[in-house]
């Protein structure tokens, strides 16, 4: 079975566009697991409700984890609850971007 650990470095090589971070050190990323059969499922929200690439960027996310050896498929789980804030990003974002 594939680690929450592992799927969270398969999304760390999705960058968002339009800031340049990868989504886990955004804190986009909210969680992860996967089964015996090599089903995935990924936690996850974006920045705004108006992401242009809202579509692009979930479809990235599902090919990276569908990358890993061990998984058949992933589906992405988009949530809006709790919102995303500055707060939830790494320091290295958090500086780049002022929060």
């Amino acid at each position: 079975m594939v680690t929450k650990e592992e799927i969270f470095e398969a999304v760390s090589t999705v960058i968002d566009p339009e800031v340049g971070f990868n989504l886990v050190e955004m804190g986009l990323i909210y969680d992860a697991e996967s089964n015996e059969e090599g089903n995935a499922i990924v936690t996850m929200t974006l920045s705004t409700r108006a992401c242009p690439l809202h579509q692009m960027i979930v479809q990235w996310v599902k090919e990276a984890v569908e990358k890993v050896e061990a998984i058949s498929s992933c589906e992405v789980n988009l949530v809006w609850e709790p919102e995303w804030n500055i707060t939830m990003a790494n320091d290295n974002v958090k500086k780049a971007l002022g929060g």
